[in-house]
């Protein structure tokens, strides 16, 4: 059966402009933001939560401002916000902004849905928030860079696959304690995270059973994306990546025909189609 992944990546490359940059920084200002209105008024911070029955009556706001409740609305709120920022921004240098984005939003649509389906077939009208989609993330995260280490209240050096495992074990706990239907909700908002990385999780583990030397390729490339991404340079080609610090000895221009300021080599100044937007 084809990777669903490998569809992801077609769209993708078949559309380099698709996605929000810095989805993360817009996400990160929302919550400070809620963050603050709570300490204001935390009654009008209620208008903004996610529920099935206001939005099905017109409040469709609610679609949008339901991504920036933060965990907690006390002083580790902000310390949160900080780290779901740094994951994620990080996640989309490591996939692409494309791919970040889809991977992001289809986790908050797919719980979304299960709110109104609950309310439409079963009457509930769930209280929302986007704890499971920020999890899901985190997940990711811990796949592709399990061995990080992060400073566990700005103290204790602990690495990233360990308290993803905490956090498995968390998951795991909730969704068997959990009354029905409310413990099929973190499940529903972790569908995208099997999708995108479960063929990664299974190549891991077979691997460890067969060969440790073996290269992961699909792997290995968004490493090598990554790397490249924290490479500083002053000139980039926007139609083949070259970047003046890989090859110091190519000359770049602007082209004048382009909408915007568009970088290209010597190879595709003039050879590429022009930007228009």
């Amino acid at each position: 059966m084809k990777d669903p992944m490998a569809w992801v990546e077609r769209f993708c490359y078949k559309h380099p402009r698709f996605g929000i940059p810095n989805l993360m920084r817009y996400v990160a200002i929302g919550s400070a933001a809620y963050w603050l209105l709570n300490l204001v008024n935390p009654l009008l911070v209620s208008y903004f939560s996610f529920s099935a029955e206001r939005v099905l009556h017109g409040e469709v706001w609610r679609l949008l401002t339901f991504f920036f409740i933060p965990e907690n609305m006390g002083w580790l709120g902000l310390i949160t916000i900080y780290f779901y920022f740094w994951i994620g921004s990080t996640l989309e240098q490591h996939w692409g902004t494309g791919q970040f984005t889809i991977y992001f939003f289809s986790g908050a649509v797919l719980t979304m849905l299960y709110g109104i389906l609950l309310y439409l077939i079963a009457g509930i009208d769930m209280y929302l928030t986007p704890t499971y989609v920020y999890l899901a993330m985190f997940f990711a995260f811990a796949v592709f860079f399990p061995d990080l280490q992060v400073l566990l209240f700005f103290v204790i050096p602990v690495k990233i696959k360990y308290l993803a495992w905490l956090d498995a074990a968390l998951f795991a706990y909730s969704v068997i304690t959990a009354p029905f239907p409310y413990n099929l909700l973190p499940v529903i908002a972790m569908l995208n995270f099997l999708i995108f990385c479960g063929g990664e999780l299974l190549h891991m583990l077979r691997g460890n059973r067969t060969t440790k030397n073996a290269v992961n390729f699909r792997r290995e490339s968004r490493r090598i994306r990554y790397v490249q991404a924290q490479k500083l340079y002053n000139h980039k080609c926007a139609v083949c990546g070259r970047t003046d610090t890989d090859y110091p000895d190519l000359e770049f221009r602007y082209c004048s025909r382009c909408a915007g300021y568009h970088c290209f080599c010597q190879d595709h100044i003039n050879n590429h189609i022009h930007f228009t937007e």
